[in-house]
C-alpha cells in the first residue's frame, strides 16, 4: 500500500511539473499547487499511521522463553522421621536431573486503554514418560514443577488503564495473574522486571481481580497501591457425584471443603528510582487445617472426608521489602544492588479446629538479605549472594518451585545461595546461569501451605547445583 501511495505522489508531482512547463503558471499558482500536494501528503501519512497502528494492535503478539537446565541434587537426613520411618543417617541424590521449560507469551492491545496478556507453559524432565499424579497441586502449579510435556495455561488476564483525575491513574484487571518471580526474586531468576507481588510471601499464580491507584501526586515519589481479591481453592467440586448426589457446582450447607478466598493489599510506599520500599498484606479466608479431637488424616465421623485440608481459620501474611539500586559512584557501585525484606505469617484457627498443629494463633517470621553486583568479566553479567531465614511456624504462600530442591523462600531454618548470570557468546537473547543453593531445614519442610501439618524439629540438609541456558525473544 505504501509503495502504491508513493507512486501516486510521484505521478502527481510529474503531472504538476509538466503542467507548469506547458502553462508557464505564475509563482502564486505554483505555490498553491505545492500547498495542495503537501495537504495530500499529510493525508497519506495519516492514513499510513492508521494502517500501521491497526496492524500493530489487531493481532496477538507472541514471544518465547525457553530454559534448559542441568541440576545436581543431594539430601542429607541427619534427623528425620517420615510416617513412622526413621530416615536419620541416610542420603538421597540425583547427579543428573535435566529439564526444559518453555513459556509462550501472548500480548494484544486492541485499544489504547485495553491490553490482554497470556502465557502457556510447559516444564518437563528429559526422558519423563508419565503425568505426575499429585492431586493437591493446582493446575497452574504443574507448570511450575518439572513434570511432563503438556502445555498449560499459566497466565491469562486483561488490564484496563485510565485516569480517575489528571493526577490519579488507575488500572483494573481480571484473570490469572503474573504472581511468580516477584519483587526481589527476579534477580536470581535473571529477569529485569519483577512480577507484581512481593515474592517473600507470594510466589504462586492466582486467579483474581485487581484495582490499582497511582498516588505519587499526593504521597511520595512512585507511590501506588493495589487491591486484589481472588480464589485460591474452589471447594466441593470433587464430591458432587459420589457422596451428595446430583448437584453440579454446588454444595450442601456445612460441606467440609469450602472455598478459600483471599484479599491482598500491596504497593510501593516510596520509589525514587534508587530506593524502593514496598509492602504487602494478605488475608486468606477458610485456610486449610484440621479438626481437634481427631487424629490428622483420620476419617471424619460423618464420612465426608478425612481430617485434613478442611476450612479451619484465617491466615495473615505481611512483608516489608527495601531495594536499593546503586550504592555509590562509578560503574561497579552504581550498578550494585542491595535488598532486605522482613515478613511474618500468622495462622489463627477457628474454635474446634487447628492450624499448623495448634489450637492457638501461631506466628512465624522470616528475613531475606541479598546483594547483586556486576561480575566485571562479561558484558552485563552479574553475581548475586542471598540469605534466607525462617522460624518454626513460617508458612508463606510460595508454592511455585524456585529451586529443584523446593522453595528456598519457605525454609524453616537457613538458606544460602550464590549465582552468576551472564550472556554467553555476547548474545542479548541467550543467557546462562550458574547457581548453588543450600537449605538447612530445622523444622518440617513447608510444602503447599499445608495448615494441617504440625512443624516438627528435624535436621535436613539439601544442596542444589544448577547450570542453565535460557533463550528469550
Amino acid at each position: 500500500m505504501q509503495k502504491q501511495l508513493t507512486i501516486s505522489l510521484v505521478t502527481a508531482l510529474m503531472l504538476s511539473t509538466a503542467a507548469y512547463a506547458d502553462e508557464q503558471m505564475s509563482n502564486e499558482e505554483l505555490t498553491q499547487k505545492v500547498m495542495k500536494l503537501e495537504k495530500q501528503l499529510k493525508k497519506v501519512k495519516k492514513t499510513l499511521n492508521k494502517v500501521k497502528a491497526h496492524d500493530a494492535n489487531d493481532n496477538i503478539k507472541f514471544s518465547a522463553d525457553m530454559r534448559t537446565s542441568y541440576d545436581y541434587l543431594n539430601y542429607t537426613y541427619n534427623n528425620y522421621t517420615f510416617k513412622g520411618t526413621d530416615l536419620s543417617g541416610t542420603e538421597a541424590s540425583n547427579d543428573s536431573l535435566l529439564t526444559t521449560r518453555i513459556l509462550l507469551n501472548m500480548k494484544a492491545k486492541p485499544s489504547a486503554n485495553l491490553t490482554f496478556f497470556g502465557q502457556l507453559a510447559m516444564y518437563a524432565t528429559w526422558g519423563g514418560s508419565h503425568l505426575e499424579d499429585d492431586t493437591p497441586l493446582k493446575e497452574w502449579a504443574k507448570s511450575s514443577k518439572a513434570t511432563d510435556t503438556v502445555f498449560r495455561l499459566r497466565r491469562a488476564y486483561f488490564v484496563w488503564s485510565d485516569q480517575l483525575t489528571d493526577d490519579i491513574p488507575y488500572k483494573f484487571s481480571v484473570g490469572r495473574r503474573p504472581s511468580t518471580d516477584g519483587f526481589l526474586l527476579n534477580y536470581r531468576e535473571g529477569d529485569k522486571n519483577p512480577g507484581s507481588p512481593l515474592a517473600h510471601i507470594t510466589n504462586m499464580e492466582v486467579d483474581a481481580a485487581m484495582f490499582y491507584l497511582g498516588l505519587e501526586k499526593y504521597l511520595f515519589p512512585g507511590s501506588f497501591v493495589k487491591f486484589v481479591y481472588g480464589r485460591a481453592h474452589t471447594g466441593g467440586l470433587e464430591t458432587l457425584y459420589d457422596r451428595v448426589g446430583y448437584m453440579p457446582y454446588a454444595q450442601k450447607e456445612g460441606d467440609v471443603d469450602e472455598n478459600v478466598d483471599f484479599f491482598v493489599v500491596l504497593g510501593s510506599l516510596y520509589n525514587d528510582g534508587q530506593f524502593n520500599l514496598m509492602f504487602q498484606h494478605a488475608m486468606i479466608l477458610d485456610t486449610k487445617g484440621a479438626r481437634t479431637g481427631l487424629a490428622v488424616g483420620a476419617e471424619l465421623p460423618d464420612g465426608t472426608g478425612n481430617n485434613m485440608s478442611l476450612d479451619a481459620g484465617t491466615a495473615h501474611l505481611s512483608a516489608l521489602s527495601l531495594h536499593v539500586d546503586g550504592i555509590g559512584e562509578g560503574d561497579f557501585l552504581s550498578n550494585t544492588k542491595l535488598f532486605a525484606s522482613v515478613a511474618s505469617t500468622t495462622y489463627d484457627p477457628d474454635d474446634g479446629h487447628q492450624l499448623l498443629g495448634s489450637t492457638d494463633s501461631e506466628t512465624g517470621y522470616s528475613y531475606w538479605l541479598g546483594i547483586n553486583f556486576p561480575d566485571m568479566i562479561t558484558d552485563g553479567g552479574n553475581i548475586g549472594l542471598e540469605y534466607n531465614h525462617g522460624s518454626e511456624y513460617w508458612t508463606p504462600i510460595t508454592w511455585a518451585e524456585d529451586t529443584a530442591i523446593g522453595s528456598k523462600l519457605t525454609v524453616r531454618g537457613d538458606a544460602f545461595e550464590a549465582y552468576w548470570n551472564f550472556k554467553p557468546f555476547g548474545s542479548k537473547n541467550l543467557s546462562a546461569q550458574l547457581r548453588y543453593t543450600h537449605l538447612q531445614h530445622d523444622y518440617t519442610p513447608n510444602i503447599r501451605c499445608a495448615g494441617w501439618v504440625k512443624p516438627q524439629e528435624v535436621d535436613i540438609e539439601a544442596d542444589n547445583f544448577r547450570f542453565s541456558l535460557r533463550y528469550n525473544y
